[in-house]
């Protein structure tokens, strides 16, 4: 970590899974987390996604030191977890697979993964080990410019397990989506979820398994 530590305040290159490149400030960086600063927004990017980080010999262009603090600005050393928790009700970009993001709102952080509420996908539950990057919004940013009526962040009071397996087992009879909805295959009725595998009946009738560290979302139309 001491060597990543001399790139600090420089600007940086970050290739990820999936082959995703951020280039920016390295702002931050403890254990299993890093920041950048883009010249617009901070992004959160946990170090179990990283596939390299160098120095950026050649500038597309220069980015200028944040004028705003990050959300890890008052923490005595960062982690994944603690921004995860500052990040609680800011509005905020979130990734995880293909070409979707989610937007909207950390509501809580459990054991290996959080509950999120989006205003279009309303109650998610995204699995720790897959969110690639976060990226809270400005505080002044309004979401999808909707009125504070039409916008109320109303997640389901429904009691949380600690675990994301045991979370699913308690959707055993509804139907779900997983992943975005990309794949028709990941949208079906949840028939059982046992041994890190995920029954699901789809449209067609068909019984499809699905491994459970794979599914990366799930929100409950």
């Amino acid at each position: 970590m001491s060597d990543v530590a001399t790139l600090l305040g420089k600007q940086v290159t970050v290739k990820l899974s999936g082959d995703q490149i951020f280039e920016g400030i390295l702002t931050d960086l403890g254990q299993d987390v890093l920041v950048i600063f883009n010249g617009m927004k901070y992004y959160y990017i946990p170090w179990m996604h990283v596939h390299m980080l160098y120095l950026s010999q050649i500038l597309k262009e220069k980015i200028d030191d944040p004028i705003e603090p990050s959300i890890g600005e008052e923490l005595e050393s960062i982690s994944y977890r603690k921004i995860l928790l500052n990040a609680k009700g800011i509005f905020s970009e979130i990734y995880v697979t293909g070409n979707i993001t989610f937007h909207g709102y950390i509501i809580s952080v459990l054991s290996d993964y959080l509950v999120f509420y989006s205003p279009v996908f309303k109650t998610m539950y995204i699995s720790l080990s897959h969110l690639k990057w976060i990226t809270p919004y400005n505080h002044r940013v309004i979401p999808y410019n909707l009125t504070n009526e039409s916008l109320p962040v109303n997640p389901s009071h429904t009691s949380l397990h600690r675990s994301f397996e045991n979370q699913l087992r308690k959707e055993e009879g509804k139907l779900v989506v997983f992943d975005g909805g990309s794949d028709p295959m990941k949208i079906g009725l949840v028939n059982k979820v046992e041994n890190n595998i995920v029954t699901l009946f789809v449209a067609s009738g068909e019984i499809i398994h699905l491994k459970l560290s794979h599914i990366k979302s799930v929100h409950l139309p």
